[in-house]
């Protein structure tokens, strides 16, 4: 599925552009599609961040019962593979 583009002006130095011009003829893809790749991997990216950011307050609020803790350990220490 095609989602609608819009065309933005973005500023980057000669070494950069090169450099992208130079990865985009490798991978056979356009510098257009690289910028688009990393604009996305930086979202991921700071979407992964704001869970876990989340995630740690969360403990914050309501730590894991100790006694929870230390039976997952066992059973961790107990079911866990001879490496």
């Amino acid at each position: 599925m095609l989602m609608a583009r819009r065309e933005v002006l973005v500023q980057l130095d000669d070494d950069l552009v090169e450099r992208l011009d130079a990865l985009s003829q490798d991978l056979g893809t356009s510098r257009s599609e690289l910028l688009r790749r990393g604009a996305q991997a930086v979202l991921a990216s700071a979407d992964l961040a704001r869970a876990d950011r989340e995630l740690q307050d969360a403990y914050r609020r309501r730590p894991v019962d100790p006694d929870l803790l230390q039976a997952a350990r066992r059973l961790a220490s107990e079911n866990a593979p001879a490496w």
